[in-house]
């Protein structure tokens, strides 16, 4: 795990809108390198808000907030790519291109964030599509693969650039119970490599099969309600 405890996020007394209205009040969160935390609560109380706010789709409200070295409080349009690059960000609905095979998905990604070394980028692929499980189907086109495989390459795609952090957007939330178990057990094998993950699911049999921190948005608020190793 990684030793740095400089934490990579900090909220510190912020509002979180959800694009409209104030949806989270005085969020007080830190999360350092290389923990996994779950971020659970009934839709609509700011779970995604949040998510979005740390990759500055929705703009601060008030407060302090910080990932890594970008101050949300503060942030330029022009800072936003960067922001984004410097995160791995997983989705529910995978949002891979169909017409792609899944070599040319983290081609294209790698591309879109600089990448010009036509070599490096073919040791990358290969390096996130095994630390994925998917070497032998990096030539499939999305829809020949399971949704548990097009999660792999989804989760490829976010650890291409070597974030420090991965937000993961209710990653299981397309998949059945034993696919969705070997998803979790794939995020925390990284997050043992020392890359912290913030996870939002609504799945208690996920959190209590593979225990984490969990926070817990109720009413506008959020709270730490566990801490386990």
């Amino acid at each position: 795990m990684n030793t740095d405890s400089t934490p990579i996020v900090v909220f510190h007394a912020a509002d979180i809108s959800n694009g409209e209205v104030v949806v989270v009040e005085g969020l007080d969160l830190t999360i350092r390198p290389g923990e996994f935390v779950y971020l659970v609560g009934k839709v609509g109380s700011g779970k995604t808000s949040i998510i979005r706010t740390l990759t500055g789709e929705n703009p601060l409200l008030s407060g302090e907030a910080r990932v890594g070295s970008f101050d949300l409080a503060n942030l330029k349009s022009k800072q936003i790519p960067y922001l984004r690059r410097s995160l791995g960000i997983v989705f529910q609905d995978f949002q891979l291109l169909m017409d792609r095979s899944v070599e040319d998905n983290l081609r294209f990604a790698l591309e879109a964030t600089d990448w010009r070394d036509k070599g490096a980028m073919t040791r990358r692929i290969e390096d996130v599509l095994e630390a994925v499980g998917l070497v032998n189907k990096a030539h499939r086109l999305p829809h020949q693969l399971s949704g548990g495989e097009q999660q792999r390459a989804a989760i490829a795609r976010a650890l291409l650039n070597e974030p420090a952090l991965i937000l993961a957007d209710e990653p299981t939330g397309n998949l059945d119970e034993e696919t969705a178990r070997g998803i979790m057990r794939l995020l925390f094998d990284i997050n043992r490599r020392g890359t912290a993950i913030l996870m939002v699911t609504h799945n208690q049999s996920l959190i209590r099969t593979f225990p984490a921190r969990v926070i817990i948005l109720e009413n506008g608020i959020c709270r730490e309600i566990a801490s386990q190793a």
